[in-house]
């Protein structure tokens, strides 16, 4: 069962979540913080080169099944042009003013 983007827990991640299905990128890199780092299937990634290539260029979306450690993890089902649709963890690192620091991705 999905949960709906506006009903995520954390708020972070939800603007994270609503800026991926919006295509926004603008949006989504206003809410990294200096630094911002990711990695996927547990190998550090070029941020600016990921994002592009995984969401922006080929129209992400997310779809969030469940959520943990108080919102700031969360098992969802991810598609793009370029992989379809597949079953996908993430987990995030927010500071204190509320940006991300990290996120890590991979398939669950």
């Amino acid at each position: 069962m999905t949960i709906q983007t506006a009903k995520l827990s954390d708020p972070a991640v939800r603007a994270f979540v609503t800026a991926v299905n919006a295509h926004d990128r603008e949006g989504f890199l206003h809410l990294l913080a200096p630094g911002a780092t990711m990695s996927d299937d547990g190998r550090d990634r070029d941020l600016a080169e990921w994002i592009e290539r995984e969401i922006f260029s080929t129209h992400g979306h997310l779809e969030v099944d469940n959520e943990s450690r108080g919102g700031r993890a969360f098992l969802a089902r991810y598609r793009n042009d370029t992989w379809g649709e597949m079953r996908t963890r993430w987990s995030f690192t927010v500071t204190d003013d509320g940006r991300i620091s990290r996120f890590e991705t991979g398939q669950a």
